[in-house]
């Protein structure tokens, strides 16, 4: 007679099966619905912040008058941050660390400062850009559903990681690079793939909301196949390489500039106003405003072939922009960056005699994957804007500019997970769960903090009527 124990295994083994496969479609959906009222909220907000953006810079191009008020601009922008802002000075610092501790909610009133400080910003002159905006706009709001909902403490951490996915995927038209971005960006050297899922749909779902409403990313032109070989990979191994450099330099004039303001104004909306000034100097130094806002036309010239893109054109853009952020104005770094890439890449292209419109589309990007230590993300949205045709430069020179551009970056709250060369080079600098910020500051002499996380001249407000999460 036949043993009926096989009969038994199988039969147990197949109830087990299902009890987990109905676990994770039960999780599956549960994520899939959190991570859609995330990018809702984020497709929501960036639509409405693009549109109003667009018509920012056409009055500001049609009143050219209005770049003179921005240093009054500045000042009411800064009152209202060091007044009524609370911890909304933090902006991303603040999202990606409450993502790695959550203790807090994020303030609601984040949302509607950052909305109408940049798009004041951009107004009046400043050269500010969108991604900063958007990921605040999401993480907010989201925090504030979150809030609703009484998610818990490691549910709150998995929504603000699909704020973010939501609010670059929905601003940049990017789905698949904002999810990757969410993932990637709070750590250097390693991705979260717990927030997977809700990453996705939010990222997916804000796109489709900013899609379906109409509103038009800028378009950009698809590059085709490229005939790789030795010469051409090397050239633009060693073009990663100035691009990673480049981020350093951005990234270090920005936190000069800051630390110069914080240490001789000691008025933080003062600082708006000093910046406010320098850039209509700059702005007759240069004799042009092609750097002011976020300077577009600079991108579709350099990717069109560069014509009447100077050489220098990168060098202006990075101290338009170190300027307006290291002063105070909202904002994001992102825009800027793909300016300073893309016009850096016109210069390199002429340099290397490589084609200058795919020189200015890896530029686009690499510079970015350097100062936001996210090459997987960068190298993907490449994909995204310009087509699959150059995926190979795309890949090698954000690596290589992620590489050059050392343990800094532009979200100073990234904690260090993995070294980018020999681990002897945090070697003594302590555990790797550092921040950036705090590995820098290691080599730096003690000094006064400027606007942002921290600054001791932000009245501190009570950001919550609710207890924490958690």
């Amino acid at each position: 007679m036949m043993s009926r124990e096989p009969f038994q295994r199988l039969r147990n083994l197949t109830q087990l099966h299902l009890r987990e496969q109905l676990a994770i479609v039960a999780y599956l959906v549960r994520w899939v619905i959190l991570g859609s009222v995330s990018g809702v909220l984020a497709g929501l907000s960036s639509a409405a912040f693009l549109a109003t953006l667009n018509w920012a810079t056409d009055a500001r191009l049609a009143n050219p008058w209005l770049l003179y008020l921005l240093p009054v601009a500045g000042l009411v922008i800064g009152c209202a941050y060091r007044y009524i802002g609370g911890k909304s000075a933090g902006g991303n610092v603040l999202i990606i660390e409450e993502i790695h501790e959550p203790t807090d909610w994020i303030p609601r009133r984040m949302a509607p400062l950052v909305y109408v400080g940049t798009v004041v910003t951009q107004l009046f002159g400043g050269s500010a850009g969108r991604e900063g905006t958007a990921i605040q706009m999401s993480g907010s709001l989201t925090d504030w559903f979150s809030r609703l909902a009484h998610l818990d403490r490691n549910d709150r951490r998995m929504m603000l990681i699909a704020a973010i996915g939501g609010g670059f995927g929905a601003v940049f038209g990017v789905p698949i690079a904002g999810c990757v971005f969410a993932l990637e960006v709070q750590a250097v050297g390693r991705m979260r793939y717990d927030a997977l899922v809700p990453a996705l749909a939010a990222s997916l779902v804000g796109d489709l909301v900013v899609r379906g409403l109409g509103v038009k990313h800028t378009p950009l032109p698809q590059i085709g196949a490229v005939d790789l070989t030795p010469l051409l990979i090397g050239k633009f191994v060693l073009a990663g390489l100035v691009f990673g450099l480049a981020s350093i330099l951005f990234i270090e004039v920005t936190h000069a500039i800051k630390g110069l303001l914080g240490r001789v104004v000691g008025w933080s909306p003062a600082r708006l106003v000093v910046g406010g000034l320098v850039i209509i100097l700059l702005v007759g130094v240069v004799g042009n405003r092609d750097y002011l806002g976020l300077s577009l036309p600079l991108i579709a010239a350099s990717v069109a072939g560069g014509a009447g893109v100077v050489s220098a054109a990168f060098l202006w853009k990075l101290v338009f922009t170190a300027v307006t952020l290291g002063s105070g104005f909202p904002g994001g770094e992102v825009t800027p960056l793909f300016v300073i890439g893309a016009t850096l890449g016109v210069t390199m292209g002429r340099l290397l005699d490589v084609p200058i419109p795919l020189m200015a589309a890896v530029g686009f990007v690499a510079v970015f994957a350097a100062a936001a230590n996210t090459p997987l993300t960068c190298t993907i949205m490449g994909i995204e804007l310009f087509g699959s045709g150059p995926v190979v430069l795309f890949a090698v020179a954000c690596v290589v500019a992620y590489i050059f551009s050392s343990h800094r970056g532009i979200y100073g709250s990234q904690r260090v997970d993995t070294s980018k060369g020999p681990a002897g080079m945090l070697e003594g600098l302590g555990p790797s769960a550092l921040t950036l910020h705090q590995l820098i500051q290691r080599h730096r002499p003690p000094r006064p903090a400027a606007t942002g996380p921290g600054d001791p001249d932000v009245v501190a407000l009570p950001d919550d009527d609710d207890p924490p999460a958690g």
